[in-house]
């Protein structure tokens, strides 16, 4: 349904353009009553914290009606370009609903910086837990006297991932419970004792024991960082913080590498590699502390006056009444308890839970883990004989990517950013199984591998790296937003774990060509299912989208 910018035109029910913009504004001026007397309600319960001493009736319904008019004007302006009108919302809708200029400055930014920071300690624990077992194998198997037990070193490796599944899962109903600073100080027990388990471990009984708690401990953290940030961050640069997250993920699995370098000349370093991981779980634990609760977890747990203090915090005294305003907006007419598991899979929520849970196995289906994996060998056949300068050069190909992708999040848009992230990967594989299976590339083929290995990686970390962990706690409304995150999350790490248990047998039984191209369909395949199944977001409040996603609210 779309308004025609001619006044002399009719509207569909019948009424003139005048007639229409004056019921509009009736609609308008109800609604706004409605959310004045819920907050006036709210302010009778704590007065001292409704807009210092203002007028809140005055304040809201100025507020309200100015956005009454001006959508409005929006709608039937005549120098406007006509826009949709949203009678039922819907995945189209929100893509319809124009992006309004933030007016907000750049002082609740700078604000809320800080707190991102010690929220990113847990995802350089996530990296770096992952990557410091693959210089630290050979040198603690032969301490551990399992040099010749590859079963045993695969237990070593895979029980991360184990743990990592489990915590996922507990992660979200933690976070619901407890909070979510609260359950990052939890977070904090199991990374920290396993840790010192692996650094002090005398038999590989306690090997594992230590991987399978920090397995447990970056499971929960790779679940409540990007929760977390999304909560806390302002709509206009939620993307480039949310993408941090990826980020400094590529940075613990690079200080994790840097952190290898002396186990040549000391093979007794493994124990030190592992060690160094109890520092930012100390300090996780002490910076949670002080750090403010999630402004719309207190609002959900109809703690008011907490909540108005996370704001203050967070952005400032000034932009209290118009967040507590919006969580109001967002809460109306819905007086349902925090979703149990099984509501994950009903039909209110099941297609947006579902396109979480895809963007993952499309993820992982992709083959990144595959193309690291084989990256040291593919750089031995193009003369790059160095595994430490293999590793390095993916994982600054990968922090690169990242860091563009932060800076055009916020522009460009998660939806382009993903689907320009599958299509390049896709090309990428498709350059990787010709370089090994045409013979006119012969010549070239060490060359073309190296090539397509950096552009594959470049393109994984422009979009399928960070968006899917940003996109999530956007999408999902905010009863079902810590359990829908953590069963996303669990179906990474199941993925993971299962392709990492099957993908050399398959390598064997069809050739890495075959397998690369593969995953070069994979690709192609995520590419159409994120045109037609996933809604931009960029510039938008958690507020907004849940309203625009979910109608019922």
């Amino acid at each position: 349904m779309q308004a025609s910018a001619n006044p002399g035109v009719k509207g569909s029910l019948g009424f003139g353009t005048q007639n229409q913009r004056r019921v509009l504004l009736g609609l308008g001026e109800s609604r706004s009553r409605r959310r004045v007397s819920v907050l006036k309600s709210q302010c009778m319960t704590d007065r001292s914290s409704c807009c210092g001493g203002l007028s809140l009736s005055s304040v809201t319904m100025g507020v309200e009606l100015g956005r009454a008019r001006v959508g409005v004007d929006r709608i039937f302006g005549s120098s406007a370009k006509p826009r949709s009108v949203r009678a039922q919302a819907s995945d189209e809708d929100l893509e319809a609903v124009p992006v309004v200029p933030s007016t907000q400055h750049g002082k609740s930014s700078a604000t809320v910086l800080p707190f991102v920071g010690v929220a990113c300690l847990g995802a350089i624990l996530f990296g770096y837990h992952l990557g410091v077992v693959n210089g630290a194998l050979e040198y603690l198997a032969k301490d551990l006297g399992i040099a010749e037990n590859t079963v045993l070193q695969g237990w070593v490796v895979s029980t991360l991932l184990a743990g990592a599944t489990i915590g996922s899962f507990t992660g979200g109903a933690l976070a619901d419970k407890f909070g979510r600073t609260r359950t990052f100080q939890l977070d904090a027990i199991p990374l920290t004792i396993g840790a010192f388990l692996c650094a002090t471990a005398q038999s590989v009984q306690t090997m594992i024991i230590g991987r399978l708690l920090a397995g447990i401990g970056i499971g929960i953290s790779s679940a409540i960082v990007p929760l977390y940030i999304s909560e806390i961050s302002p709509t206009e640069i939620r993307g480039a913080l949310g993408s941090v997250n990826q980020l400094f993920i590529c940075i613990g699995i690079l200080s994790a590498l840097v952190a290898g370098l002396p186990l040549a000349a000391n093979p007794l370093w493994w124990r030190t590699m592992f060690g160094i991981a109890i520092i930012p779980s100390v300090l996780l634990a002490v910076g949670m502390a002080v750090s403010p609760e999630s402004p719309r977890w207190l609002f959900q747990q109809g703690k008011i006056p907490q909540a108005e203090k996370a704001i203050k915090t967070l952005y400032g005294k000034e932009r209290v009444v118009e967040v507590i305003q919006d969580l109001t907006t967002a809460g109306q007419g819905s007086t349902e308890s925090e979703a149990g598991w099984f509501d994950l899979f009903s039909s209110r929520y099941w297609k947006v839970v579902s396109v979480g849970a895809a963007l993952f196995l499309f993820q992982q289906l992709a083959g990144i883990n595959a193309v690291v994996y084989y990256s040291t060998s593919v750089f031995r056949s193009a003369g790059i004989a160095s595994d430490v300068a293999a590793s390095a050069l993916v994982g600054a190909a990968n922090v690169f990517g990242t860091a563009v992708a932060s800076s055009l999040m916020d522009r460009q848009g998660r939806k382009s950013l993903l689907i320009t992230s599958f299509g390049g990967m896709a090309a990428s594989m498709m350059l990787l199984s010709l370089s090994f299976t045409w013979k006119v590339l012969a010549p070239y083929s060490g060359t073309l591998a190296v090539l397509g290995t950096v552009l594959y990686v470049l393109s994984f970390s422009l979009g399928a790296g960070p968006v899917p962990a940003l996109l999530l706690p956007e999408i999902f409304a905010s009863r079902i937003r810590a359990k829908a995150v953590a069963l996303s999350l669990g179906m990474h790490w199941i993925s993971n774990f299962v392709i990492g248990l099957y993908f050399l047998s398959v390598v064997n039984k069809f050739g890495i060509s075959s397998v690369y191209l593969g995953f070069s369909a994979v690709c192609l395949l995520a590419v159409l299912y994120v045109a037609s199944n996933v809604v931009e977001t960029k510039g938008r409040s958690l507020e907004e989208i849940e309203r625009a996603l979910n109608p019922a609210i």
